[in-house]
């Protein structure tokens, strides 16, 4: 089944390069538990996810190094966490919820003795 990218779970796979369909790094019940953690923010959830793929990577792969091969999980991890902090940047300057507003609503004390329409409607 393709990727649908459209969706928040698409979405989240998008931001953090999982999109080898037949070999993702995280289930998709992972990555709706990741949205549910986040409130449905999916550069949160996508960071959240790099945060876990981070911490996997250095309790799996280390750094090791011998004759023909060599493996640093450690500054793999930075970088992912770097990723990370950036996409929780990203979100903070999205803005979900606006700039905050005030309404001035002028003040009348008698307003309750007075009838709608003496008031011009209000």
């Amino acid at each position: 089944m393709a990727i649908d990218y459209t969706t928040p779970v698409g979405q989240v796979r998008l931001l953090i390069a999982d999109v080898e369909e037949g070999n993702f790094l995280l289930a998709d019940d992972q990555i709706t538990g990741y949205l549910a953690i986040e409130s449905g923010r999916v550069k949160r959830a996508a960071a959240r996810a790099l945060d876990a793929i981070a911490t996997s990577e250095v309790l799996v792969s280390k750094k090791i190094r011998t004759l023909d091969l060599q493996t640093d999980g450690p500054a793999v991890a930075a970088e992912l966490r770097a990723q990370a902090r950036q996409l929780r940047e990203e979100d903070d300057q999205d803005g979900d919820e606006g700039p905050w507003a005030i309404d001035v609503i002028p003040f009348d004390p008698y307003a309750s003795y007075r009838t709608l329409g003496e008031l011009g409607g209000l």
